[in-house]
């Protein structure tokens, strides 16, 4: 019998009380040489330079008001940074298509969908978009993006058409990000036989669909939660418990918790200053663009140095989507909401946690004794 199979898996109590272990907590600060930071520095700069080309072309139109839902669109020259030319060239067609479905599929639920029904949506949308993302191999940052999408898309709408206005204009920017991926491609550090890039390995479908109805279900308790509670924008409760769950193995989901709390507050605190300087709309789309490349430069050390930038570039984004809905004071309130979601994303981690999750644990604390 294998060292590995003689190990028990840990018990869920057992698996809880390892993760809450002071070396453990520690060891989710360290802070690592980004690998390969050309190719994420250059998604950056893709994705800030679609936002830098096509809002202020939004702003000066008479489609102004959905320059929020146009900037979405720019997040998905994110994806397939460290994948093969032809490769990426899919995945951020795919990205972009899975972004447009989000922002109408959800708007059209804010339409005709009561609350809580509209929240039930959003959380089965994370499940789905967490599977979508995994079994296509997308990389960073992962199905968050789209989960950010489908709440900013719940924003009410008056009738079809302005659902469909906010689609086509995610579309067409999602379009532009595809153009400018593609023409610059030549500049990313392609992979060899002798420095393979990162592409993650791909999980057999049954762990696939177990994260997924993982997500779906610790997302959803977050949603519902925080609804209850009165807060006006439970999506952040969601993404919080979303940032936990989507990590691959226990050890990572709690890395992930403790990294989005101390991001969200020191980011949060960061959006509040910017935010209380009441920034011009142009100024904002310049933000956006130095946020970016920011949270690109430093989130390959550490997960929650990339946070720091990642909460006030989803505030200010969010001001500029709905500036009567939100502002500085929405900084507090993310920071709650973020501490929420993440508490009961732990819980969810270990609660619903399989065989193999605790199995794995158990191998990591053999060895690292």
């Amino acid at each position: 019998m294998s060292t590995a199979a003689a190990i028990a898996p840990m018990g869920r109590l057992e698996a809880f009380r390892h993760l809450m272990a002071p070396d453990h907590l520690r060891s989710g600060f360290t802070v690592a040489k980004p690998a390969f930071l050309r190719n994420s520095l250059l998604a950056g700069f893709q994705a800030g330079a679609t936002s830098a080309i096509a809002l202020p072309l939004i702003l000066m139109s008479p489609a102004a008001h959905m320059v929020g839902y146009a900037a979405l669109g720019g997040m998905v020259a994110l994806f397939g940074r460290f994948d093969t030319p032809v490769g990426r060239a899919k995945v951020v067609a795919l990205a972009g298509l899975t972004q447009v479905l989000m922002v109408l599929l959800m708007s059209l639920a804010s339409l005709y969908a009561e609350p809580l029904f509209q929240l039930g949506a959003l959380s089965l949308a994370f499940g789905v978009a967490y599977f979508i993302t995994i079994s296509g191999r997308f990389g960073p940052p992962g199905a968050l993006i789209f989960a950010f999408a489908g709440g900013a898309s719940l924003a009410p709408v008056t009738d079809v058409a302005v659902a469909f206005e906010r689609t086509a204009a995610t579309a067409a920017v999602a379009l532009l990000a595809f153009v400018i991926c593609v023409a610059t491609d030549r500049l990313r550090l392609r992979p060899s036989a002798e420095r393979p890039l990162p592409m993650e390995q791909l999980r057999p479908l049954r762990h696939r669909l177990i994260a997924s109805a993982r997500i779906l279900i610790g997302c959803g308790v977050a949603l519902i939660v925080s609804h209850a509670w009165g807060a006006n924008h439970p999506v952040w409760a969601g993404m919080g418990a979303m940032v936990v769950l989507q990590g691959p193995f226990l050890n990572i989901n709690m890395h992930r918790a403790l990294q989005r709390m101390a991001g969200a507050v020191v980011g949060s605190m960061l959006a509040w200053v910017i935010l209380t300087q009441e920034p011009s709309a142009l100024t904002v789309v310049a933000l956006i663009f130095v946020l970016q490349m920011l949270t690109e430069l430093v989130i390959g050390a550490n997960y929650w140095l990339g946070q720091i930038f990642v909460t006030p570039m989803a505030l200010i984004m969010s001001d500029l989507a709905a500036p009567g809905l939100s502002g500085a004071d929405l900084a507090s309130e993310r920071v709650l909401d973020s501490l929420l979601g993440v508490v009961i994303g732990i819980v969810a981690a270990v609660m619903l946690s399989s065989m193999d999750d605790r199995h794995h644990l158990a191998e990591l604390r053999a060895g690292a004794r």
